[in-house]
């Protein structure tokens, strides 16, 4: 189950909205200043929009959540496997550095409060991983190739390395993506999760009309976290397709490359 915010424009999942101690969130295409494929609420920084304008909706971004903007941590994502401690010495950093630190991070962990840790995404799966009793956060972005490297198994590994978190204790959404119906691939990437030993057997199908493979992100994602040890009752997915969900999300496969994007994150109260 999902609950949508109307009034600030968000997502929420069910399964985390009853923790104090985190406010979570991802965020629609509606109520920002963007024009044209970015219309409106773009939070990407990278995309090709006016930087102005992804300045504003940043700004408006950390005004409904209560955050300073200089608090919004999200990182340049290289659709790569490494996870980023947003600890006192990252944010001892200049706005400048953080942002060059932050650069090839696909997920991030924090056990800050007041911070919000976040990642982009027009179609790849976003991901929230919270830890109620560590109280520690982390927001992961997975695409193929990142869902290939396996960077969800190596986020819940940094969790448990570097604070301690138990698989058992931790809570997991998994964000709106595009869904299996509309994610054809090439044999390239089907040969890809085959070479890093993924099953695609309850995640994938192949169209009978043209023959291609569609991979389902959510499900290998969930796989993933289940293989770590993470409970099934404890992972909640947003059943929703960002391809045809045109109202609410961006879409790099409907829009091409200069599509607006969605931010996943939270922040630890």
């Amino acid at each position: 189950m999902i609950r949508h915010e109307t009034n600030k424009n968000m997502l929420l999942f069910d399964l985390l909205s009853g923790n104090s101690n985190l406010f979570h969130f991802i965020t629609t295409r509606t109520g920002g200043v963007s024009q044209g494929e970015y219309d409106s609420f773009n939070l990407g920084e990278f995309a090709g929009d006016h930087p102005a304008d992804v300045a504003e909706n940043r700004k408006r971004l950390a005004s409904s959540i209560g955050v300073e903007v200089e608090s919004l941590v999200f990182p340049y994502q290289t659709h790569g496997d490494k996870a980023l401690q947003v600890d006192a010495a990252f944010l001892s950093l200049s706005s400048e550095e953080r942002k060059q630190a932050a650069a090839g991070y696909d997920a991030l962990v924090t056990n800050v409060p007041g911070i919000c840790i976040g990642v982009t995404t027009a179609d790849c799966v976003p991901l929230i991983a919270y830890d109620p009793v560590q109280k520690v956060l982390a927001a992961i972005h997975a695409g193929w190739r990142g869902t290939v490297a396996r960077i969800v198994p190596k986020a819940i590994h940094f969790m448990a390395d570097e604070y301690g978190c138990l698989p058992t204790d931790i809570l997991v959404g998994i964000g709106a993506a595009i869904s299996a119906d509309k994610f054809e691939v090439g044999e390239e990437v089907v040969d890809a999760f085959r070479f890093a030993g993924m099953d695609l057997s309850n995640a994938s199908f192949r169209n009978p009309a043209t023959g291609k493979c569609h991979i389902d992100l959510q499900a290998v994602n969930k796989q993933l976290l289940l293989s770590e040890g993470i409970l099934p009752e404890n992972i909640e997915i947003m059943p929703l397709c960002t391809q045809t969900r045109a109202d609410l999300f961006f879409s790099a496969r409907r829009q091409g490359v200069k599509s607006g994007r969605m931010v996943t994150g939270g922040v630890l109260r």
